[in-house]
């Protein structure tokens, strides 16, 4: 049983090695598409003036990357009262990367939307919000929440997925394979524009994807994350079991 799995290899394989020693499974890790910034010119498309924001949302540390990297390409130098809201504890440690962490003004949540929002109290509700997102992305969740609670936000696309090589992994040629994000629809057609999904199953893990995989037409096998199914190799798992 072949699988191909639309992500990095990961850090833990422990999961994956019970697949092939249960299922005899065959699995390759192959992304899809890389996440690269916007350069200048296509974020001044967006008409949004990076010294009008007072706080900046975080969701990624290649968001953060591309935020700096637009500041010092339009001259900008970002000001020590700038309030930073990151998703995660991870995301905002990324920031010492680029600012001394210890003297900014950083919060940051436990994953969710609604744990930034949280975050905002009267105290940082009179500030202008910059919410940096990908192209492409579904960013509804955080907009409704900003919205609702009548905060001023403007979202920034900062950076965008650019499809990779698949040339050398032919889907054709597996069983099984694992998509994860919208941006793998984009890449698999764009390198296999005559693709056919024909005997190959698929199975989805997150939200997003789904859209994505029904719009180009592709029957979904499996449908994760699920209560069962809370990560990819569990996801397969269930799979390869019930079709036993």
């Amino acid at each position: 049983m072949k699988i191909l799995i639309s992500q990095q290899v990961p850090s833990n394989l422990a999961p994956y090695e019970i697949l092939q020693s249960r299922f005899g499974a065959e699995l390759t890790f192959q992304p899809f598409f890389l996440i690269e910034p916007l350069s200048a010119k296509e974020f001044r498309a967006e008409h949004i003036n990076l010294p009008d924001y007072t706080a900046i949302v975080f969701s990624s540390r290649h968001a953060i990357d591309a935020y700096f990297k637009l500041c010092d390409e339009m001259r900008f130098k970002v000001p020590e009262t700038m309030k930073y809201f990151c998703s995660t504890e991870a995301v905002a440690m990324y920031l010492q990367k680029h600012i001394v962490y210890r003297k900014r003004k950083i919060f940051y949540g436990s994953g969710s939307p609604a744990s930034i929002i949280a975050l905002v109290t009267a105290k940082h509700k009179g500030e202008k919000f910059l919410i940096a997102t990908t192209e492409g992305s579904d960013i509804t969740p955080m907009t409704t929440l900003f919205t609702t609670a009548k905060l001023d936000y403007t979202v920034g696309v900062l950076v965008k997925p650019v499809p990779q090589d698949l040339k050398e992994v032919d889907p054709a040629g597996f069983d099984i394979a694992v998509l994860c994000n919208p941006a793998d629809v984009v890449s698999l057609r764009s390198n296999y524009p005559e693709f056919q999904q024909g005997s190959l199953k698929f199975i989805s893990f997150g939200k997003a994807v789904v859209k994505a995989m029904e719009e180009a037409g592709y029957e979904i096998a499996l449908k994760a994350p699920t209560p069962e199914a809370t990560s990819i190799s569990k996801a397969v798992e269930l799979y390869l079991q019930s079709v036993r």
